[in-house]
């Protein structure tokens, strides 16, 4: 009798457990089916028009199908994007490309050209309380596998990639005195890595920061010097197009460059520099720039004045011949931040668009007078 009732306990026990488990699968929150959709294309006059997108903790992907769906729909065939390093290899050969596979998934979808800027430390990687722009010349060669990781799991998706940003900066290099001639050696590792894992990928060098700081300055170095002294270390070998960040703080695009002052056109003189060392067959790419309009900050223009500037800078890339792209920064931010750099952007937080977003649409169009 006794076995019987355990018997008939252990089915019950069996059966409730069963009924439980089905219980949290019909009732666990699946993650939502964001399709890709037919494939796009993007509808403008200007086909060297492009944003930094900021999609890099952008969590949910239905966000991320609507910044870019927004992009396009503005007429900007060009986007930047941030992949960090420390975000897709947790641990040495451990990769998880699940966010950057559907970011640059639907950039494709919506007839977007990716410009991938790669960077960010991982802790395994660096001394104990580093930031994560700190990398010592004994781990570029983990860079390099990084770099050749990325190129080869992204082949024929993404064919632009920037081998890290302002380090012409301390502080986007760990806070150490800056060193172009070891930014050089971290390029030439990271070139033959990426064009070991394909040879048509378009290795972008440089993205400097726009500065006039002089020789042992402790915060950086001017971008003009900077370059040069690359190309002194043996840079030439080593990048397909330059990466130039170009802002215009409170002055118009058509402002004249001079080396002595921060302006857009000082994009002018960083090609004045490669023309001197015989690199004029390459082309740049401005990656990051443009104007921002808050109310209050000193180095920001009326919002009328942001318009005018920004579509006069993205036709500024029509008439330098060696200018691929121009992508203003920012298109939209995954949530707010509360100061005066949330007035770079075309977009809200919420998708709400700017009065520079429809003047920027309608300028692609071809209907702006």
């Amino acid at each position: 009798m006794n076995t019987v009732l355990q018997s008939l306990s252990r089915q019950r026990a069996v059966k409730l457990a069963l009924a439980m488990a089905l219980l949290l699968v019909l009732v666990r929150p699946t993650r939502p089916v964001v399709p890709l959709g037919p494939q796009q294309e993007v509808v403008t006059i200007n086909p060297r028009m492009g944003v930094h997108t900021r999609l890099t903790d952008e969590v949910e992907e239905w966000k991320i199908k609507q910044t870019l769906s927004m992009v396009r729909q503005m007429g900007a065939p060009w986007i930047v994007e941030y992949f960090p390093w420390a975000y897709y290899e947790g641990k040495k050969g451990h990769f998880d490309w699940s966010h950057p596979d559907m970011v640059v998934d639907h950039a494709r979808a919506q007839g977007l050209t990716v410009i991938a800027r790669l960077g960010f430390v991982p802790e395994w990687v660096r001394p104990e309380d580093t930031i994560t722009s700190y990398l010592d010349g004994d781990h570029y060669d983990d860079f390099g596998d990084f770099v050749h990781a990325f190129v080869t799991h992204f082949k024929d998706r993404v064919r632009h990639i920037i081998i890290w940003n302002e380090p012409n900066l301390s502080m986007e290099w760990g806070y150490r005195p800056v060193d172009p001639e070891g930014y050089t050696d971290l390029l030439r590792v990271a070139y033959i890595r990426a064009k070991e894992a394909d040879p048509q990928v378009q290795v972008l060098a440089g993205a400097l920061a726009p500065t006039l700081a002089p020789e042992g300055d402790p915060e950086g170095l001017n971008d003009l010097a900077y370059l040069q002294r690359m190309y002194e270390a043996g840079a030439k070998d080593y990048f397909d197009i330059l990466a130039i960040h170009a802002y215009g703080w409170t002055s118009p695009p058509d402002d004249p460059p001079a080396a002595d002052k921060i302006n857009f056109a000082r994009a002018e003189l960083l090609r004045q520099v490669m023309v001197a060392n015989g690199d004029n067959n390459k082309t740049c790419l401005i990656t990051e720039g443009g104007w921002n309009d808050h109310p209050r900050w000193t180095k920001a223009v009326r919002p009328y004045q942001r318009i005018e500037y920004s579509i006069r800078a993205y036709e500024k890339a029509l008439e330098w011949d060696w200018c691929e792209a121009v992508c203003l920064w920012a298109f939209r931010y995954s949530w707010p931040a509360k100061g005066y750099r949330d007035y770079f952007t075309f977009v809200t937080v919420d998708f709400l668009p700017k009065p520079i977003y429809f003047e920027v649409q309608t300028y692609a169009r071809g209907e702006r007078r």
